[in-house]
């Protein structure tokens, strides 16, 4: 069962090729849910309610990396569209902006990448170095970049 979120943020990436080219408001939230999914499985094994494992904690790093180097690509012009996403207008409005954005949160994940090794971050202090970066720049993005949800 521990298995059970790290297998559904697998498959939910694996399965974004397949329409990614018909719909890219949907691609972009399919890859926005895996990184909910990974933060999620994140917040477990920081507030242990995860048994801590270094591949699990691994798993969550990549699939990071994994949306930071894809998501950009399925932001086109003319996919805001305030009834199916919470894009904000100012990802197309302030181009610059969201490019730095999105740099910063690849430059975290590639760094927590690198943090974490072959086998994943020893322990949940290295873990939490590692991934923390990456959840400050989720924060600063969504501030920024996201409407807010009634």
């Amino acid at each position: 069962m521990k298995k059970l979120p790290i297998l559904i943020g697998l498959f939910a990436t694996l399965a974004v090729p397949g329409f990614a080219a018909d719909d890219p408001i949907a691609t972009r939230q399919a890859l926005m849910d895996s990184n909910g999914g990974a933060a999620a499985v994140a917040g477990g094994l920081m507030k242990e309610q995860i048994p801590y494992n270094p591949a699990v904690a691994k798993s969550v790093i990549l699939s990071w990396h994994a949306v930071a180097a894809s998501v950009g690509s399925f932001f086109p012009d003319g996919s805001a569209d305030a009834a199916r996403s919470h894009a904000s207008p100012k990802i197309w409005e302030d181009a610059a902006g969201w490019r730095k954005e999105l740099d910063t949160f690849l430059a975290a994940t590639d760094a927590a990448v690198k943090a974490a090794g072959k086998d994943g971050p020893a322990d949940k202090a290295a873990f939490q170095a590692a991934a923390g970066p990456v959840l400050d720049t989720c924060k600063d993005c969504h501030e920024n970049f996201r409407t807010k949800s009634n």
